[in-house]
């Protein structure tokens, strides 16, 4: 799995701090702009996460390209409304040798992984034949597995950021799509550390939402998304 972020809002941070002082202040940009220092940002960037003020973070924009991931990872990844997609098209690009992902629980299992690439490559040669007798491309790409691999740029603001790490790096997401946000927030939280200090999964910053459903280990994910264990 490849994740990068490809762009962010530059100043992202100074912006969000000026769209919420400006809800607070009875003065204009040049008055809001002179109070503002690396120190003063980051107190009101605080404040902001405090208050869960997190409007202001929609003025600031993250692109992320994502490879090597499956069909049924961005289709839980869209239900994502608030974002832009961009993916990897099954209907004009050939997929003739497509590769796929295999879960960690079927390669475990050596007999269940040969019999899982063994059908992956049944489907390669059937959608070959399929295309060779001149079945469009656009309906082939009906035989292709969930397992196949995609790529997808994928564009969210840093509130939409924020909601998708509280929901995707919680232990009960999905195994593929938890891996993918982690490494999402690992960029983000280098591009705008003041941000994403606390961001993580529900339970990081209160009791885990999942009710009865909890994985039980609030301590340890408490412990792994920390800003002291990430730093």
């Amino acid at each position: 799995m490849f994740v990068k972020l490809l762009s962010h809002t530059a100043d992202g941070e100074k912006i969000a701090a000026i769209a919420g002082k400006l809800c607070y202040s009875s003065g204009g940009y040049e008055k809001i702009a002179g109070t503002l220092n690396d120190e003063t940002i980051a107190s009101f960037i605080s404040k902001i996460n405090d208050l869960g003020h997190y409007s202001v973070l929609e003025h600031m924009s993250f692109s992320f390209i994502v490879e090597g991931v499956s069909r049924a990872l961005t289709h839980q990844l869209v239900r994502h409304r608030i974002a832009s997609y961009s993916q990897q098209s099954q209907r004009y690009v050939n997929e003739s040798g497509f590769d796929y992902i295999t879960p960690h629980t079927i390669e475990a299992k050596p007999e269940l992984k040969q019999k899982f690439d063994s059908m992956m490559q049944s489907i390669n040669e059937f959608y070959n034949s399929m295309t060779a007798a001149g079945i469009p491309k656009e309906d082939a790409r009906y035989a292709l597995p969930n397992a196949a691999e995609t790529k997808i740029v994928v564009t969210m603001n840093a509130r939409e950021l924020l909601h998708f790490f509280e929901k995707r790096c919680c232990n009960r997401a999905q195994w593929e799509i938890h891996e993918m946000s982690d490494l999402m927030l690992a960029e983000a939280k280098t591009a705008a550390p003041l941000i994403f200090k606390n961001a993580g999964p529900g339970c990081v910053n209160g009791p885990c939402p999942e009710g009865k459903m909890t994985c039980g280990k609030i301590t340890e994910v408490r412990k792994k998304y920390s800003s002291d264990s990430r730093e």
